[in-house]
């Protein structure tokens, strides 16, 4: 603690004055709206800022706007426009579906709910609300390569489960789960399947039909979008009732004046997304791999997660011997915006449960690197990156007394 102190205070004073420009590389805890959108959203504000419910002509301007981005997202995903309902964001989303299929779960007498064991926190901590209310949980293991065994599914599926809520790709490690076996299984045995697809979408191409989707979550600032806005794909026949009641808004699902402006970002940004994909993806993943083939050069370094089978912009390594928290703040320091996992626990000294989850002892998890690139990283980005972190390491352990001892043969090596 008293190193991470030292470091703390350091930066504070050093980073500040440099004035560096800094290089982004946590885009999955949040993305820069792009200029596009940015602009797309402006007559939002001033000009077409009537409330979509209203009868008068601005409003129902802006009413013949809300629907065209409900068609625009449905596209996306290859769902049906009245399949769309807009709502704050991914926590939100994940919290309607999960607590609207618990309230029909109790009239059919079923309690029984399977997810992964490194679902995001808006999953887990509203099931763990859902279990203090009787429902059961099944937590399926994810294994050293951070992917789901549809074997496993299949043998925890019981005739009391009525939900899996399976995220689609890891908010961490970027692992990319089989979901469309999944939704075909769930199909197959009359249960209604959720995914948590908040990092998925407009990273790699959803088609809901195809994978038996019945239900998706997703939050708009994670692909260029602004934050603050989200929607959930509810299938044409799954029952679900509102959580935040009021008006009539949603189809009397999600009462509250639509945030449109924000709707529209989300909207433009998502089209963008989807007709960007492919090049971004590729260029992407040769600038994720190349950061996974140098950095790997580090002695005592792993790689998290499948290698292959992962988000193209997701990189994620622990370091034996450090802490994950001195490491990003030195890198600040260098002007390298990085994380240790996800921004919803970032203020918690506890390692990351995602790489408890796939193995990892205390000690790797809390010396980890998440790095998330965007279409606008550059290789300039990536190789000062390169450059920066291995001498931090270096510097981190030649302060740690663990590493010393590690060193010395007193302990043994886990990496």
């Amino acid at each position: 603690m008293t190193i991470l102190f030292y470091i703390i205070n350091h930066t504070k004073i050093v980073g500040i004055k440099k004035g560096v420009k800094m290089i982004y590389l946590d885009n999955a805890g949040t993305t820069k709206v792009s200029e596009h959108v940015k602009q797309t959203m402006l007559p939002f504000f001033d000009e077409i800022y009537g409330n979509a419910s209203s009868l008068h002509s601005l409003g129902q301007r802006a009413k013949e706007y809300l629907e065209q981005a409900r068609q625009d997202v449905a596209k996306c995903l290859n769902a049906k426009p009245n399949e769309i309902y807009f709502t704050s964001g991914g926590s939100e989303s994940d919290n309607l579906a999960i607590r609207s299929m618990c309230k029909n779960a109790l009239k059919n007498g079923k309690n029984h709910i399977i997810t992964s064991a490194f679902e995001h926190h808006a999953v887990l901590n509203t099931l763990l609300d859902m279990k203090k209310q009787g429902f059961e949980i099944t937590y399926l293991p994810v294994y050293e390569n951070g992917i789901v065994r549809v074997e496993d599914l299949k043998n925890a599926i019981t005739d009391k489960t009525f939900l899996v809520t399976i995220m689609f790709a890891n908010n961490e490690i970027g692992t990319i789960q089989p979901v469309k076996e999944i939704g075909e299984i769930c199909r197959e045995k009359g249960v209604i399947f959720h995914t948590d697809a908040v990092q998925a979408v407009g990273h790699i191409k959803i088609d809901v039909d195809d994978m038996k989707i019945d239900m998706l979550s997703l939050s708009s600032h994670k692909f260029h979008g602004p934050k603050g806005v989200g929607a959930l794909y509810v299938r044409k026949g799954i029952p679900f009732k509102a959580e935040i009641t009021g008006g009539s808004q949603e189809k009397n699902k999600r009462a509250g004046t639509e945030n449109l402006a924000g709707i529209v970002g989300m909207a433009t940004a998502l089209k963008d997304a989807c007709d960007e994909m492919e090049q971004v993806s590729k260029k992407e993943t040769i600038l994720r791999d190349k950061l996974f083939n140098e950095l790997s050069k580090i002695s005592h370094s792993k790689i998290n997660g499948d290698t292959k089978n992962r988000l193209p912009n997701n990189f994620n390594m622990s370091f034996e011997g450090i802490e994950g928290e001195s490491l990003l703040l030195l890198l600040d320091d260098k002007g390298i915006c990085a994380s240790s996992g996800s921004a919803c626990t970032s203020g918690s000294l506890d390692p990351s449960h995602v790489l408890l989850a796939i193995g990892l002892i205390h000690e790797i998890a809390h010396g980890s690197l998440r790095l998330t690139l965007s279409k606008y990283t550059t290789e300039e980005e990536i190789d000062k990156t390169i450059k920066e972190v291995p001498p931090i390491v270096e510097y981190l352990r030649k302060m740690s007394p663990i590493w010393d001892r590690l060193e010395k043969g007193e302990l043994k090596h886990a990496i």
